[in-house]
């Protein structure tokens, strides 16, 4: 397969104090993937206008949203998306939703709140709620996930009302706890897709493995065990699209320390091409 990785550094999505951070973790990725082979989509400097949704900073994300569709539209590739904060993911994965990949939602929150619970308002704790069809109506997309084709994976953070959606929505959970390969590989099977979607939050690693995390959870997933398990997954299943998110470094200078881990990611992540 060819990979083309298309970088979005948005930070607009975030509610963290270090928000802007997001900008220099996607840049100091971008600068050790081929350039040949990456696009970056333009990101506006403004904030935005939250347009009366109950989500910060919306007029913003539409117009990333706009322009990361239009960037996987003009290469007929498999794109792995490099973020920027974990709103980057609603074009991603509405560009490959038609196909019904099951989406591996590897993370240490679940993003499933709407305007109505969350209590910030902040888009990035809403991406999967959205993705999956409810959400302001500017952001819903084409397609909507279906729940049966939804995993978390790593999840160790969420609050009570999505617990309930989790529940009620017949969501399948992975936590941290029996976070493996072969779990990983259980769920992925009994969904029934034929290809598989990757979303990686970094903050579903330990903080005291990985620093530049914006909002770290303490007693997260190794390194190591992260990409044996995205390794696993793509020997078996072809890969609709992968993300990687919420790179959130103290500094430039510091994002040295962590990028070795980013990167073996990414290698797991296209080892199977």
């Amino acid at each position: 397969m060819t990979i083309n990785y298309v970088v979005v550094p948005q930070w607009q999505g975030s509610g963290s104090s270090r928000a802007m951070q997001l900008v220099d973790g996607a840049e100091s990725i971008r600068g050790d993937l081929p350039a040949a082979s990456t696009r970056t989509v333009d990101v506006p400097l403004e904030a935005g206008d939250h347009q009366g949704s109950g989500v910060q900073r919306l007029s913003s994300l539409l117009l990333v949203r706009d322009r990361a569709l239009q960037a996987y539209a003009a290469d007929p590739a498999t794109h792995v998306t490099i973020g920027g904060d974990c709103g980057v993911e609603l074009a991603a994965i509405d560009h490959v939703s038609a196909s019904a990949p099951a989406v591996v939602w590897i993370d240490a929150h679940p993003d499933l709140h709407t305007p109505a619970t969350s209590p910030s308002g902040a888009f990035t704790g809403m991406v999967l709620r959205t993705l999956l069809g409810e959400g302001p109506a500017a952001l819903v997309p084409a397609h909507p996930l279906s729940a049966d084709r939804v995993i978390l994976a790593g999840v160790r953070s969420a609050d009570s009302e999505e617990d309930d959606y989790i529940q009620d929505a017949g969501i399948r959970l992975i936590g941290a706890v029996e976070f493996s390969p072969q779990a990983l590989l259980d769920a992925i099977a009994a969904t029934g897709a034929e290809s598989v979607y990757l979303h990686i939050d970094l903050d579903v690693l330990d903080p005291a493995d990985f620093a530049g995390l914006s909002s770290p959870v303490p007693f997260g997933i190794s390194p190591t065990l992260l990409t044996e398990t995205i390794r696993a997954i793509v020997a078996q299943y072809p890969l609709a699209g992968a993300g990687i998110t919420e790179f959130a470094p103290a500094s430039l200078a510091h994002a040295v320390d962590d990028l070795p881990t980013i990167l073996r990611l990414v290698g797991a992540i296209t080892s199977a091409r």
